[in-house]
């Protein structure tokens, strides 16, 4: 993430990493549907345009929360799948769900 919170406060560290719009619903699907096609992805999150879902496979990479696979060398095209650390973040996701349900 660019910029970022610039603190050393951890839930300020935690959003620098998925903290941008349309990350944590890429993980969330990723945690519903295992490893993904980016076309998959795309059909999973109504009105996330191209690019901005590209940038936030790319950032989520980056912070090795996730990891990718070349499913097709011609062109290259790969699959998205969670990492250690992004399987990690699996409670956060359940307790956010939780408190979606309760206070939505």
């Amino acid at each position: 993430m660019t910029g970022g919170y610039d603190q050393e406060c951890p839930v300020a560290k935690a959003l620098d990493v998925v903290g941008e719009k349309w990350s944590l619903l890429v993980l969330r699907d990723l945690f519903r549907k295992g490893p993904s096609r980016f076309q998959d992805l795309a059909d999973g999150l109504a009105g996330v345009a191209p690019n901005t879902l590209s940038a936030r496979l790319k950032t989520l990479e980056k912070q090795g929360v996730i990891g990718t696979r070349l499913y097709e060398k011609h062109p290259p095209r790969f699959e998205y799948f969670l990492t250690e650390k992004g399987q990690a973040l699996g409670p956060v996701l359940k307790a956010l769900h939780k408190w979606g349900e309760c206070y939505r």
